[in-house]
């Protein structure tokens, strides 16, 4: 993958708005097209690839700003979408998270329901299960073992504004009756309504990277079948 400076070099310098306003379509599309192969049932037995799928959304999300950043060196703005206003507003409000709770499980699983709450200082964690007294590999202490600003910038990393509301398989055109069910909300402290995120047996591309902030570890995957 190209580093930015020379993806302008070659696919931006000396193009027009027009041009540079195709460029960021095209970055849009590869994207999305990227995270929906991500979210397909069938993609963890897919052979994987290098770079892989994630590793290049990484690398288009850093040419997509060049991209916007050309157009403002020619004076020319950039109008975004009503849904990347709607991640942008989520990336805004991070700071002002007050509380995040994640549950994930099924009928035969049991449910895990995993909180972070986050005041000025300090995050406090907490994980309950239906089936399990104390859940495997946790911390005992309820303080969250990592400092807050670096649990924010790694929140900030997942993009979690961009994600659907609601994630089924049906999307694929797949039907699964029982497994997994998810919900992951977020409150805020500064009175903005909390944001909230479901789905059955259908995630997100990035959700992995997000359980791993909520102390899920390989075993509960396994029970879970993630």
């Amino acid at each position: 993958m190209l580093r930015p400076d020379a993806y302008y070099e070659t696919y931006l310098e000396g193009k027009n708005e027009k041009e540079i306003l195709s460029v960021l379509r095209g970055l849009k599309n590869e994207i999305g097209r990227l995270k929906n192969i991500m979210e397909h049932p069938d993609f963890s037995v897919r052979p994987q690839i290098h770079p892989t799928e994630d590793e290049q959304i990484h690398f288009n999300r850093m040419y997509l700003e060049r991209a916007k950043q050309a157009l403002l060196e020619m004076g020319a703005a950039y109008t975004p979408s009503q849904a990347e206003q709607k991640a942008q507003q989520f990336q805004e409000h991070i700071d002002c998270i007050k509380k995040i709770k994640l549950v994930l499980g099924g009928y035969l699983s049991g449910y895990g329901t995993y909180t972070i709450s986050i005041d000025q200082e300090h995050i406090h964690y907490n994980a309950k299960h239906t089936f399990m007294e104390k859940l495997p590999n946790l911390p005992n202490t309820t303080d969250y073992p990592m400092p807050k600003a670096e649990f924010l910038e790694k929140l900030r990393t997942l993009f979690i504004g961009e994600w659907r509301t609601n994630y089924t398989c049906e999307r694929f055109g797949v039907l699964v009756m029982d497994g997994i069910d998810w919900s992951l909300e977020f409150e805020y402290s500064n009175g903005i309504k909390p944001a909230r995120y479901h789905g059955s047996n259908a995630y997100p591309y990035n959700f992995e990277k997000c359980m791993e902030l909520f102390g899920i570890n390989e075993y509960l995957k396994d029970t879970l079948d993630l």
